[in-house]
């Protein structure tokens, strides 16, 4: 195997963009990589996309061909794959793309994410992300996703005695990342009375509990490391890789308040990384809701099991603690456009990495993590990536 470094990166704004559509996004975000990687589209060898509902929700499928055509690539055949996973449909198609350079069957490969989720109506939209979870045995007798969540957050309350204003601390603390990145949908600043207060979605998660619904893309450009070096003088190596997948529905699963894929995928990619969770200084994690988060940190290692709520509400993975969390805003404040989040991720460990990430610039970040979860935890995505 290969070793692998990002060489590009690139990201759109997240929020509501009603101005532009699916494969403008996409292909916006590709060309902000290339051009970091100063590249053309005669280097790029293949393409992986990230997408889990441009079928239901633009009412296009084949957006891999899609994506290649608007790029420029299929005059020399470029192969392009959609890669589906639910919400870590970006996380895995990054996982797919470092495979296919660490093999030596490709050199130079774009892997980018897109959503467009804005345009349909609140009820399309429900009924998709729904559709991560088990339909039979969940959906379909009203499961929605921020309703599995609530059940996971109150088993944990119930066992480890977590308040709803911990799991505020972590919006809270998401926003105020979120106002440092140019991209995030939410620049605002909220207080823990006010996550708490806030309409109920699913007992006990309020509406500021919840990521919110976004558009936008994200890409980077994967190349050999001993290559690396010609494209950039920052390259950021890839040194671990993990995924695993879990039951998908909970009432199969032998607890609440862990993820077995999380932790599954943290161990593999720890030990390929030959790390440990201490070593990492900066890591971008899965918070689709509050307790997503919370129950991330204790699986990937960070926190002990019932610690981790705690934790965030005195500081430890805010900007200036012992472990920077989701320094972007996360995707409560940068946005969750399904397929682009894990991508995003990336890019945003690699700006840690290269020290180029502004106002949010974790001081002296040599070793980043990300996790991507598809719906409560079907999938799990886990990278370690590390200052070449």
């Amino acid at each position: 195997m290969r070793e692998v470094a990002v060489i590009g990166i690139g990201v759109t704004k997240f929020g509501e963009l009603w101005d532009k559509s699916y494969r403008e996004l996409a292909i916006e975000a590709g060309l902000l990589a290339m051009k970091d990687a100063k590249i053309s589209s005669e280097d790029i060898d293949a393409m992986y996309l990230g997408n889990m509902s441009a079928g239901r929700l633009v009412e296009q499928e084949h957006v891999g061909a899609l994506a290649a055509d608007y790029a420029g690539l299929v005059t020399r055949n470029v192969p392009s794959t959609r890669i589906e996973a639910a919400d870590a449909s970006g996380g895995l198609a990054f996982r797919h793309g470092y495979l296919a350079v660490a093999s030596g069957m490709h050199d130079i490969v774009v892997v980018g994410g897109a959503e467009k989720m804005t345009d349909a109506n609140d009820m399309q939209v429900v009924e998709t992300l729904a559709s991560s979870s088990d339909v039979e045995w969940e959906a379909f007798f009203g499961g929605t996703l921020p309703a599995l969540f609530a059940m996971m957050a109150r088993r944990h309350m119930h066992e480890y005695g977590t308040t709803k204003a911990q799991l505020a601390s972590v919006a809270v603390k998401n926003h105020k990342h979120g106002m440092k990145n140019p991209n995030a949908q939410f620049r605002n600043e909220i207080k823990v009375d006010a996550v708490v207060k806030a309409t109920m979605v699913a007992d006990p998660l309020g509406l500021f509990d919840c990521s919110p619904l976004s558009d936008g893309a994200a890409a980077v450009i994967l190349c050999p490391l001993d290559k690396a070096k010609k494209y950039t003088d920052k390259p950021v190596k890839v040194i671990g890789s993990g995924q695993a997948s879990d039951m998908l529905a909970l009432h199969d699963r032998k607890s609440l308040t862990s993820i077995s894929s999380t932790v599954a995928a943290a161990k593999r990619a720890f030990e390929q990384a030959k790390k440990k969770p201490s070593d990492i200084d900066v890591a971008e994690l899965h918070d689709s809701y509050t307790i997503a988060e919370i129950i991330s940190i204790e699986d990937l290692g960070f926190s002990k099991p019932g610690e981790a709520a705690k934790g965030v509400e005195n500081g430890e993975f805010s900007l200036g603690g012992r472990l920077p969390i989701n320094t972007s805003g996360g995707l409560k404040a940068r946005g969750h456009p399904l397929g682009a989040t894990g991508v995003a991720q990336v890019v945003e460990i690699v700006h840690q990495l290269r020290g180029t990430a502004g106002e949010r610039q974790v001081k002296d970040a040599k070793v980043g993590l990300t996790h991507n979860l598809g719906g409560t935890g079907g999938t799990a995505v886990v990278h370690i990536f590390e200052r070449a």
